[in-house]
């Protein structure tokens, strides 16, 4: 298979201004570190990091994605749905970081060329590996989502919904079998926001908060989010790696109780909005009218029955492990910059939340009601 070294470096995600400056992180013993990925949403952050703190950074992916690397970076090309792992023979790293793993087959192939060669494995899970969501204030030991099929190794499409959960539990499994309990770190985030969020899940909020006027917020205001910078979760991966810390970690922050009022107001601080009227408008209204957290009105959902667990994982043993979190006014701040450096077509048809439209006959509705009550 093919090695190459790409110049440039990660400017097709518009973050060389954004992020923390990993060149001036103290330095470290450098490592021999392979990145398995690098190319999507936390990928480059950890690869800008993982540089500033001198360390000698592999990447390994199919190839396919436009993001480019500084010239320093080794780039191996393989698949690993076809089993092309040649590029990986032979060679020796220090640590591994997994991030794009969703079957567990690709775990068990991997192993099959790296076991004995990498000093440190780390698995990029989530939450979602998790089997319930009812309890708040449960951590790592909870119980994870099962696998019903009949053979797990079979499992070759990645993408559907109802497996995500159960496929990721299992390749955690999968990664402490091959590789020891005490060489893996198994890190489960939440959901990942900031800069180069595609998925415009929380990007909603900056977006909203800017543009002023009238916004519809859920429920009362004191709903518990949680949520992880891409960046500090990044960051805090590659110094997983320097210490070759085993065990799992709930990767979410911020550090003490967030709720929806005060994540409204730390977005708005971050964007400047000084326009923005924001009315909070009940849950169960929000039902009765077919409103969904999460998709029409990004990162919240009722802190209540099946999802009262949701936002209120614990994070102590991810903090003890060094787990750190920048200011939530400072992702929104560098969220909304990198959303206006976009094509207008893309910023005109966000993934997720609601349209202006909707928005607006959503709360002349509600308060009309208000108004007759």
């Amino acid at each position: 298979m093919q090695t190459t070294r790409r110049a440039l470096g990660l400017s097709s995600l518009a973050l060389a201004a954004l992020g923390a400056n990993a060149a001036a992180q103290s330095k470290v013993e450098s490592m021999r570190l392979l990145i398995l990925g690098g190319t999507g949403f936390i990928g480059p952050h950890q690869v800008r990091y993982a540089l500033g703190r001198g360390h000698k950074v592999t990447v390994f992916n199919r190839g396919r994605r436009p993001d480019d690397f500084p010239p320093e970076v080794e780039q191996l090309v393989g698949d690993r749905n076809t089993g092309d792992l040649k590029s990986l023979e032979g060679r020796i790293w220090d640590a591994c970081i997994d991030n794009p793993t969703t079957l567990p087959f690709w775990v068990r192939d991997a192993a099959k060329v790296l076991k004995g060669n990498v000093g440190h494995y780390l698995f990029v899970s989530t939450l979602s590996a998790y089997a319930r969501n009812d309890t708040p204030g449960e951590d790592e030991a909870a119980p994870t989502a099962p696998y019903a099929g009949t053979d797990v190794m079979a499992e070759r499409q990645p993408v559907k919904p109802e497996l995500y959960g159960p496929l990721k539990a299992a390749s955690e499994v999968e990664a402490r079998r091959q590789f020891g309990a005490g060489k893996v770190a198994v890190v489960r985030p939440g959901l990942i926001v900031g800069p180069g969020d595609e998925t415009d899940r929380f990007t909603y909020w900056p977006v909203r908060m800017a543009r002023g006027g009238e916004v519809l917020a859920p429920g009362d205001g004191t709903d518990p989010l949680q949520y992880i910078d891409a960046r500090d979760l990044a960051e805090w991966t590659v110094r997983l790696a320097e210490q070759k810390a085993a065990g799992t970690f709930n990767a979410i922050g911020p550090a003490g109780v967030l709720e929806t009022r005060a994540m409204i107001n730390a977005v708005g601080k971050g964007v400047g909005a000084r326009q923005a009227r924001v009315y909070w408008v009940p849950a169960t209204w929000l039902a009765q009218k077919q409103v969904s957290g999460w998709s029409d009105l990004p990162l919240w959902l009722p802190g209540q029955g099946p999802t009262a667990g949701f936002h209120r994982r614990s994070h102590a043993a991810a903090i003890r492990a060094g787990l750190t979190f920048r200011p939530l006014e400072e992702t929104a701040r560098d969220t909304l910059a990198w959303w206006n450096t976009l094509p207008p077509e893309r910023r005109a048809r966000p993934k997720t939340g609601l349209t202006p439209e909707r928005e607006a006959a959503l709360l002349a509705e509600w308060k009309a009601e208000k108004a007759k009550a």
